[in-house]
């Protein structure tokens, strides 16, 4: 499906491209020492970033670029715009304290004081949101998690378990922890947590590539959870942690995909700047722009029928492969000695392999899609 962007979308995504230059400034600082992000927090990047990830009634209001009014909730703005974000870089993208994929959660299942809590601890800009569902023997498998509230007394809950793989957790000052209260699917449950607190520990991991993420380890020992920080408890059991969580996997798995894309492009950019007429370059970037329009089409899909997960996996299956295949021409195209003499390079390549790994890696794709056509099939 061809998504043709109106005068409204044209605008957003200009003013992300200018702005995407900033990113990239700073990207291999950031890279270099993840810790270190204090000289960045005032970046006019962020700050757009924030503007466009927080609800207008928990913000500045809402987005305005020109005449044109934005929504916080569309999955086909977002991937507009980090489409031209990850082109300055993702890892930077990854990087700036929000609401990021927490947030989305808390549009699905929070209740309106759960959602200003949440937002008002990030209104500084200097505090990093996290979402807590991988773990280290399950992945980010939800039916499978082992993390356990447990009732202790009639006015409080604990968590007990391990998480891992989890962006900002060591540095985050408010997220959602998943955990389950028995074995069933409908005992599973989102919590609210704002550390530091007792019972939370969080630890850096030294990771590869996306280091801006800073993904960590979460240990939960007895972590208090009031009954008012369960986020879902207004909706019915069948609408709370499993559903939540899905819906918001499908929002991600769009907005990699776009980080994949706008990465792959500034691969493209990179080689053509330093090698003009380089082969293969237009089949590079005919095959970019075709995921490019796979991405808005997920987005587009998202929005539509959220419960949906064909469009987001296929993005996210087809645009991380072409961005990993574009960074073995990168190298290839500019030579033996092109990973250290373009650190950029040698970082974007680190990067789309981590891709593959965020929100299910190419396998899960391949089965949520055939899962899907089989539905429809079945449907007809």
């Amino acid at each position: 499906m061809l998504i043709t962007l109106d005068d409204r979308l044209h605008a957003l995504r200009g003013a992300t491209a200018e702005i995407a230059a900033e990113l990239r400034t700073h990207a291999l600082a950031v890279d270099a020492d993840p810790s270190r992000m204090k000289p960045y927090l005032e970046l006019e990047a962020f700050g757009l970033i924030r503007r466009a990830t927080t609800p207008d009634r928990f913000g500045r209001g809402p987005l305005r670029l020109g005449g044109h009014v934005y929504d916080q909730r569309s999955c086909l703005e977002r991937v507009v715009s980090t489409v031209e974000l990850a082109r300055g870089d993702a890892g930077m993208l990854l990087s700036c304290p929000g609401p990021a994929l927490a947030g989305i959660l808390l549009d699905e299942l929070g209740d309106e004081e759960q959602q200003r809590r949440f937002h008002e601890r990030l209104s500084d800009g200097r505090t990093w949101s996290f979402f807590a569902m991988t773990e280290p023997d399950r992945g980010n498998d939800a039916s499978a998690l082992e993390t356990r509230l447990v009732r202790d007394g009639d006015d409080l809950y604990r968590l007990h378990g391990t998480k891992r793989y989890v962006g900002n957790g060591s540095r985050g000052g408010v997220g959602v922890v998943f955990a389950r209260t028995g074995r069933g699917p409908l005992s599973i449950r989102a919590a609210l947590v704002e550390p530091p607190a007792p019972g939370y520990r969080g630890e850096s991991l030294d990771m590869v590539g996306l280091r801006g993420a800073r993904l960590s380890e979460i240990s939960l020992d007895g972590l208090p959870v009031e009954p008012h920080m369960l986020l879902g408890s207004h909706k019915s059991p069948a609408r709370r942690g499993l559903w939540g969580a899905v819906r918001t996997f499908h929002h991600m798995r769009a907005q990699v995909a776009a980080m994949a894309v706008g990465t792959g492009l500034a691969l493209h950019e990179l080689v053509v700047a330093h090698r003009p007429g380089a082969p293969g370059a237009e089949e590079v970037l005919d095959r970019l722009e075709a995921c490019r329009q796979l991405v808005y089409a997920a987005g587009a899909a998202v929005d539509r029928a959220p419960d949906s997960a064909r469009l987001p996996s296929m993005a996210k299956l087809g645009a991380t492969r072409q961005a990993v295949a574009v960074s073995a021409w990168a190298v290839r195209s500019l030579g033996a000695a092109a990973l250290v003499e373009h650190p950029l390079l040698e970082k974007w390549r680190r990067d789309v392999c981590g891709l593959e790994f965020m929100e299910g890696t190419t396998n899960i794709q391949r089965e949520h899609i055939a899962k899907s056509h089989l539905r429809a099939r079945s449907t007809a």
